[in-house]
């Protein structure tokens, strides 16, 4: 069997999460602390995280085809 339309596209890079960094640094400050109820030794790391998920614009979920789809697509080159 010889498929002459079928095009595989390339994998997109993964998206990288926007506050990684600064969620790194609260949980770095909460281990080197050792007390995550005390507010006043991380304050400062705390409200950089909090501005950049308040700044950061939420993503849109992009629709993916159902398998559905795509077999009916493949369907056309199979006969």
């Amino acid at each position: 069997m010889k498929f002459t339309k079928l095009k595989v596209r390339p994998r997109k890079e993964p998206v990288q999460a926007a506050c990684a960094p600064e969620l790194a640094q609260m949980l770095s400050c909460w281990a080197t602390s050792q007390d995550y109820m005390n507010t006043s030794s991380c304050a400062a790391t705390a409200q950089t995280l909090f501005d950049c998920m308040r700044t950061t614009p939420m993503r849109v979920k992009q629709h993916r085809p159902t398998i559905n789809y795509h077999l009916a697509r493949l369907n056309k080159n199979l006969k």
